[in-house]
């Protein structure tokens, strides 16, 4: 997702900083961040004295010449666990003469959850705002602005250029161990704005306020922040404070811009022996699953385990191999693993197609592990589903963006880092468009009868040994035309709302416009379906993740209508196979912290499973040969006022999702008469059974009869007769 955004940051702010001439400003008379020195042609300003005696000090100013921002670069941190750390005026110097980080210290708190929402917009005030959009309510980590310049919903908290001394407070409602802070600049595709230092207070009443201090000398801490708008940094307080409030107060930013910054604020509840404080609300969860993030390796070990504890209904299997070389697993779940039972439909999840959107890789994991537990312990509502479906669980289909991620951790690793694949691909750009030569055919009056609307060829161009295609987007085909499937989700993270097709826009160069599908009913029902079960998206009273509000609309939206996917695997998903794919943004946060996994369990538990039982909405049946029995593969489904067929698997068996009503519904077949029916579809549980019948056309018996040398009936003699003579 926001694809779009992204290449529009990158390019807007290098023109409009090219079209200023540079210049050297600065707030504040602190001294530089710690370890700082001067990069190439950067400018020194003298601050004046204060009022109260202190003396003048430099402060060192990154400037912008033509359209570059000069900065020096930094040595790659290292850390002890999934963090990168920078630590206020604490560095030293080993014997070799490079800088060492004093502090080697586990992160050892929790995000307080601006990020994910869990502190409130009215826990949030500010010195001062320059707008409405741009007030202490953006002021959260990797949050992102609109389109336009001074949207209501704008990417940072900024304050006015003359406030000159800004401050961004947090209260976390109840006292708590404060332990770090994770800041990055304003996300906006107009301006660069960002804090390059700043100091941090604490306070118990909001009144009387305390600074963070310097173990080695007594002084005020000032913090190194941000040389870039997007890149995380974080600060671990040189000693943790056990306060109820907590400010951030920039002291130097970007020459000739805004005091602006996104933060995270690392916090540990306090121990209460006296019971007086009042009480956090706990997140947890009742099911006995693995609450962490898993890397490759502990990803591989935790399915293993699954499988050993439920061999008779699971089977793990790989699709093949990322760039890296990393297999794609798969959990399949089912009374039969391993084998395509006659009616039963295949239904799959993908996560993790964007490396660093975390949480749907994790949601897999605990639904694996949930599935075999409470088909262990009899559950009903499980055991139907694996004794009437067969599902397959691909937790990660990005590995190497997702451990590029990982090895940043939930904090540091912003919004892209990890996004694509090792060679640059957004997997969710890189699937054949096949919805361009459709519209094509569409448009020149070629659809049905020349150019199918179902089980679109790929095009030449995508098949060639050249082409641009990432090995996980092959393989992922591969998987698809192997295993007919009929139902599918597709699970993202950053942001609250489900998306279906078309995700392409129909007309060139639009960049969102409503493009439904033949099948809008049966999508939009879909979609309703997840959003209706999600906790979260259920929430009345949550606030916008971004800068669109989707509640307006039942959190669902159609997928062109919201942003422009060209290549996308839902829209191929629908013209190559039968499956219907919708995508699941999961949560504002696209790499939620460890603790909050319980919750995000929960908020999504019930919506997973009610989304796999949608498969049994519409009709199913088989398609045989009225003489053999035998099933036809590969007839043709069609639905009178539905421009979108589907067709049989090898067994001749089939599934086409409906939404309820009265079809006419016709099956034919190559070498068959066709045969048409009417099927209802009601509300009640399971599709409706719509089997078909076909007998063979005289010239398909006449020519298999031939092949094997057989001889022919007198009665197939005379039709073939009648057939010549109305021809004639």
């Amino acid at each position: 997702m926001w694809g779009l955004l992204l290449a529009l940051a990158a390019f807007v702010p290098a023109f409009i900083l090219g079209l200023g001439a540079p210049s050297t400003s600065v707030l504040g008379s602190m001294p530089p961040a710690p370890g700082s020195t001067q990069a190439p042609r950067s400018s020194l300003v003298q601050m004046p004295a204060k009022a109260n005696g202190t003396s003048e000090q430099h402060v060192r100013i990154r400037v912008i010449k033509k359209k570059k921002v000069i900065v020096k670069k930094r040595k790659k941190l290292v850390r002890p666990g999934p963090l990168v750390t920078a630590g206020p005026m604490m560095t030293s110097t080993s014997s070799a003469g490079t800088l060492n980080l004093a502090e080697k210290q586990e992160l050892g708190c929790p995000p307080l959850g601006l990020e994910s929402l869990r502190v409130s917009d009215s826990q949030l005030k500010a010195s001062s705002s320059q707008s409405f959009g741009l007030g202490p309510h953006r002021g959260r980590l990797n949050i992102q602005s609109g389109l336009e310049d001074g949207d209501l919903y704008d990417g940072a908290w900024c304050a006015e250029q003359q406030d000159t001394e800004p401050w961004l407070e947090v209260d976390a409602k109840i006292p708590v161990r404060f332990s770090g802070i994770v800041t990055q600049g304003r996300n906006s595709v107009w301006r660069y704005d960002w804090v390059t230092s700043y100091k941090v207070q604490f306070s118990n009443d909001s009144w009387t306020w305390w600074r963070s201090r310097n173990q080695s000398n007594g002084m005020d801490a000032v913090f190194p922040a941000n040389s870039d708008p997007e890149t995380p940094v974080l600060n671990l307080l040189p000693e943790p404070q056990v306060a109820r409030f907590i400010r951030l107060l920039p002291q130097t930013w970007l020459e000739k811009g805004a005091s602006c910054l996104r933060a995270e604020i690392l916090a540990c509840p306090v121990s209460d022996p006296n019971d007086l404080l009042p009480k956090a609300h706990i997140v947890g969860s009742s099911d006995p699953l693995d609450f962490r993030h898993h890397n490759y390796k502990a990803m591989r070990k935790l399915m293993k385990q699954v499988n050993e504890q439920c061999p008779n209904i699971t089977r793990v299997y790989s699709i093949g191999k990322s760039h890296q070389g990393l297999k794609l697993y798969v959990m399949e779940m089912s009374d039969q693993p391993g084998e395509h039972e006659l009616g039963e439909p295949e239904v799959r999840y993908v996560a993790g197609m964007h490396g660093n959107e975390a949480l749907g890789r994790e949601l897999l994991l605990f639904l694996m592990q949930f599935l075999c537990h409470e088909f262990l312990r009899g559950n009903p509502r499980v055991t139907r589903l694996l004794t009437e479906m067969r599902l397959h669980l691909l937790p990660s289909m990005n590995p190497d963006g997702y451990e590029t991620a990982y090895e940043r951790g939930s904090e540091l690793v912003g919004w892209a880092e990890g996004r694509w694949n090792q060679q640059g691909i957004d997997l969710n750009h890189n699937f054949a468009d096949l919805n361009t030569p459709l519209w094509d055919a569409e448009d020149d009056g070629l659809v049905p009868h020349t150019v199918p609307n179902h089980h679109l060829p790929l095009p030449t161009y995508y098949t060639l040994p050249n082409a641009t295609v990432a090995p996980e987007t092959r393989a992922v085909i591969e998987w698809m035309k192997r295993i007919p499937f009929v139902l599918s989700a597709n699970l993202h993270g950053g942001e609250l709302v489900v998306s279906y097709p078309f995700d392409m826009t129909r007309t060139p160069w639009a960049a969102h416009e409503l493009t439904p599908t033949p099948d809008d009913a049966v999508f939009r029902w879909l979609s309703t379906v997840y959003a209706g079960s999600n906790r979260v998206m259920q929430d009345t009273d949550r606030r916008p993740c971004h800068s669109q509000d989707f509640s307006l609309h039942g959190n669902i939206i159609n997928g062109a209508d919201w942003h422009t996917v060209p290549g996308s695997m839902n829209d191929f998903s629908y013209l190559h196979t039968n499956c219907f794919e919708v995508t699941v943004e999961l949560s504002c946060d696209k790499f939620p912290h460890e603790s909050e996994l319980p919750q995000e369990w929960e908020n999504n538990k019930d919506a997973l499973l009610t989304y796999l039982e949608q498969v049994r909405m519409g009709i199913a049946g088989v398609v045989q040969d009225k003489d053999t029995e035998l099933g036809i593969a590969d007839a043709v489904i069609a639905v009178d006022g539905i421009n979108h067929d589907v067709t049989t698997a090898w067994g001749g068996d089939y599934w086409r999702l409906l939404t309820p009503g009265d079809y006419v519904v016709t099956a034919s077949a190559e070498g068959y008469h066709t045969a048409t029916r009417n099927c209802r579809v009601t509300f009640e549980e399971g599709p409706f059974p719509c089997n078909f019948l076909l007998t063979k056309t005289p010239k398909q018996r006449l020519r298999e009869l031939l092949a094997v040398g057989a001889k022919v009936p007198l009665d197939l003699w005379r039709k073939l007769e009648r057939l010549r003579g109305q021809k004639s």
